[in-house]
């Protein structure tokens, strides 16, 4: 209830209404706007009651917001509420609650996305058991679930491996296989033999070389569009578009060293890989650059192509 007071204005708990009425010792016939209890319990507040009771108190309201949802929202009666409940918190300064709430309208949660939880695990170079124990900790301590469970950073991973996008080249691509499936073969199937004839066996994770240009361009969508914009080219989405890679293979060192736990290895992996250099697109007569890879040599642009333990 607002304070009929002049120059108080202040907004006062119902319950707590007659107790601060009397603190207005200047003003006369204050009883006017006493409340009165007609005798029987007083009025409970609405959140100490039970959802019963809270349903009964709040009947007629709850009749007159599905009339309005009806007319004005097509019966979206929960997005009435939820929104008059936004309103009401951002009214009260409670904005930390209000945008928790509004992540949770808007489907987003009020915790981490996939993507950006697997950015951290990546980066802090966790395992995924150490993952899952933080994960584990951070929910029982804070009683909220911020980061997401490991099988919603796997979700987020497929997305990023070669064959996930849909596409298709124009013209046609000739002799290049129309299943983008990765499997395990053997890495040196397709080479002819070295001149010193060694007899290695290799085993290796491969990816179609066009799904997997696919994958690294769609992953760069951002940065291509900044550019575009940048040379103001914000609507020209035609192409042709001139995209410059570099091929390269790396040895991985001794994997022995490196996957921790389990018998000694002798084997070498290694990693043939490309990076985007740069993209360009053809306007009228000229050709403008709308991406450079600024560090070309960095681990963190090198798309893999073969990954083969030999």
């Amino acid at each position: 209830i607002r304070c009929p007071v002049k120059e108080c204005d202040e907004e006062i708990l119902h319950g707590k209404y007659g107790q601060h009425i009397s603190s207005h010792k200047e003003m006369k016939d204050r009883e006017l706007y006493s409340h009165i209890n007609k005798g029987g319990r007083p009025r409970q507040h609405l959140l100490s009651l039970t959802r019963r009771a809270q349903k009964h108190r709040l009947r007629e309201l709850k009749r007159q917001v599905k009339a309005f949802a009806e007319k004005e929202e097509g019966g979206d009666i929960k997005a009435v509420c939820m929104t008059l409940f936004l309103l009401a918190l951002r009214a009260k300064n409670e904005h930390r609650q209000a945008d928790e709430l509004e992540a949770i309208m808007q489907g987003r949660g009020s915790g981490l996305h996939p993507a950006v939880c697997l950015a951290i695990r990546v980066n802090t170079f966790l395992s995924c058991s150490q993952y899952h124990k933080m994960y584990r900790t951070v929910k029982a301590v804070s009683g909220r679930q911020i980061f997401q469970p490991l099988h919603a950073l796997r979700a987020a991973e497929k997305a990023l491996l070669p064959g996930y996008h849909p596409f298709e080249w124009k013209p046609p691509l000739k002799n290049v296989s129309t299943n983008i499936e990765v499997g395990i073969i053997d890495g040196l199937s397709g080479l002819p033999i070295s001149i010193d004839d060694y007899p290695v066996d290799t085993i290796a994770k491969r990816f179609r070389y066009d799904a997997a240009l696919v994958c690294a361009l769609k992953d760069m969508e951002e940065e291509i569009l900044e550019g575009m914009k940048a040379k103001n080219l914000d609507d020209y989405l035609n192409g042709p578009f001139t995209v410059v890679i570099k091929e390269s293979c790396d040895g991985m060192g001794d994997v022995s060293e490196k996957h921790g736990s389990g018998p000694a290895v002798p084997e070498k992996a290694v990693r043939f890989s490309f990076t985007v250099m740069n993209i360009a697109i053809a306007h009228g007569n000229e050709s403008k650059r709308i991406f450079e890879e600024v560090k070309p040599n960095s681990e963190l642009c090198c798309k893999p192509l073969c990954l083969m333990l030999a």
